[in-house]
């Protein structure tokens, strides 16, 4: 007999994101579909970095999607609706439900702060989901700490524990060091997404894409991370 060959290390997929871009919950979708394409999928560890498009995006309650955009890139309103129009139907191919019309101007800081927070627990994807789908279908405030909270007691988290994490700047830090990291290694637009810190994805691309990158990366990361003998009292027969 001996023992059987099992392993708990996974491949790191970092992916930079801000909460207010819209092809960033597109490039979510898309990169999940590959994913499940994936034959080693269980062996793939998310992590999400923050990336500010807006740092200095002051939260304006009353100001729909369509206004911010027409004052932010100096175009007509009817030209900022022309293109969150545009896409709003690029959303709709891969399922999501993008209702700018109701679409609160937020800056996504503290919503970042939310996901590492999140982090800590192990909930960060499902922090990163529910987010997207307040922003951009929900029309909810994301700045907001109370909507804040309400999303993390749906994911499972202690809430107390968020309420008082958001209240005292925890995380902010956390939010700091990825957005340098951005720059640092060269993320100038987001979605971005590293495999394994070897390859690079930019951009909400076709989902074939990610799967040529993730199986190329992972090929890498397996020869470098070969599966050893467990020392459990695991054992098959020879």
């Amino acid at each position: 007999m001996e023992a059987a060959t099992i392993t708990s290390a996974k491949m790191n997929v970092e992916i930079w994101s801000d909460v207010m871009c819209p092809f960033c919950y597109i490039g979510k979708r898309k990169f999940e579909a590959a994913l499940a394409q994936f034959l080693y999928k269980d062996k793939i560890q998310l992590v999400w970095k923050s990336f500010q498009l807006a740092p200095e995006l002051k939260t304006q309650p009353d100001k729909n999607i369509h206004q911010f955009l027409s004052e932010h890139k100096g175009m007509s309103l009817e030209q900022a609706k022309g293109m969150n129009d545009h896409v709003t139907r690029l959303a709709k191919q891969v399922g999501l439900v993008y209702n700018f019309d109701t679409s609160i101007v937020a800056n996504s800081f503290n919503a970042h702060r939310f996901t590492h927070f999140a982090k800590q627990f192990g909930k960060q994807n499902e922090a990163e989901e529910l987010l997207f789908r307040s922003y951009f279908t929900d029309g909810k405030n994301i700045d907001d700490y109370p909507t804040l909270i309400q999303l993390g007691e749906k994911v499972g988290l202690d809430t107390t524990a968020l309420k008082n994490a958001l209240e005292n700047g925890s995380y902010t830090d956390d939010v700091k060091a990825d957005i340098y990291e951005a720059r640092r290694i060269g993320v100038h637009g987001v979605p971005f997404f590293v495999f394994n810190r070897k390859h690079a994805v930019s951009g909400a691309q076709e989902s074939r894409t990610f799967l040529e990158t993730l199986e190329k990366a992972f090929d890498g990361w397996r020869y470098a991370n070969p599966e050893t003998k467990s020392e459990a009292n695991i054992f098959t027969l020879a």
